[in-house]
């Protein structure tokens, strides 16, 4: 019998929700999504995410819950577009009291980069990757033969004397107007700063910048292999549910 588990993905503007077919990896059906609430606290957060849950009932055993946040140890260290409440918040004890399912917590890029090594554009890739998704900030994962460096935060490294997504995110795309050719010489910079440092066999790029990159592949520049990303908007909540079923989360819970 397939296990299907819920991947929750918290952004700073939504929260989406999916049930997740982990054997086969593939999330059934369609993404169900609500606004995330303001002030994004986890006493604000937790009805949201039991309402969506409540709408997705085939889901059995674990839940994936990924956020944009640096987690150790289970913690969340950092906020990045939610409330500063979270900092220090037991995410994965907050959803078992919630919805009285075992849960694990990690950070949003991490799940949307396991997507995509384990089922996406990184199967079967050797050697070093960088999953890169381009957003309000740039959000990374690091990958060594397959296996995660978590929680690592590339879109804060110095670009231009400023944090790297405040140059070259989608959002600055967005709010500075920029042409493609323009917001890609900006990308091309942060890529070729990438490379000068981590030296990654493929980089693959997720996001925004995914959904049209046959338009735009032509004008990036880069000596390693650059991949659009599989999975789009589906790559987190995937995520999530597969790390959950790889921690062994794929059953009732264990109290």
């Amino acid at each position: 019998m397939s296990h299907k588990l819920l991947g929750i993905d918290v952004g700073g503007s939504f929260i989406k929700a999916g049930l997740v077919d982990v054997d086969a990896g593939l999330v059934v059906g369609e993404l169900i999504s609500a606004p995330t609430p303001q002030p994004s606290s986890p006493e604000a957060m937790m009805p949201t995410i039991a309402a969506l849950a409540a709408r997705l009932p085939e889901a059995t055993g674990g839940v994936g819950l990924a956020f944009p946040a640096v987690v150790k140890n289970g913690r969340a260290r950092t906020a990045a577009n939610v409330d500063h409440a979270w900092i220090g918040a037991d995410g994965a004890a907050l959803i078992r009291r919630t919805l009285n399912r075992d849960a694990l917590f990690l950070n949003d890029a991490d799940a949307a980069g396991l997507a995509e090594m384990r089922l996406g554009a990184g199967r079967g890739v050797s050697g070093s990757v960088i999953m890169l998704t381009f957003g309000t900030g740039i959000g990374s994962a690091l990958f060594v033969d397959g296996r995660l460096f978590p929680n690592t935060e590339l879109g804060h490294m110095e670009l231009k004397g400023m944090d790297s997504e405040k140059y070259a995110s989608a959002h600055v795309k967005a709010a500075l107007d920029l042409d493609w050719r323009a917001w890609m010489d900006r990308v091309n910079e942060y890529l070729d700063r990438m490379q000068a440092l981590l030296w990654p066999d493929l980089f693959i790029l997720g996001g925004a910048i995914s959904e049209r990159f046959a338009d735009f592949a032509p004008l990036l520049h880069c000596e390693a292999e650059v991949r659009a990303a599989h999975f789009g908007n589906q790559a987190g909540v995937l995520g999530a549910a597969l790390a959950a079923a790889e921690a062994g989360l794929g059953g009732p819970m264990t109290l």
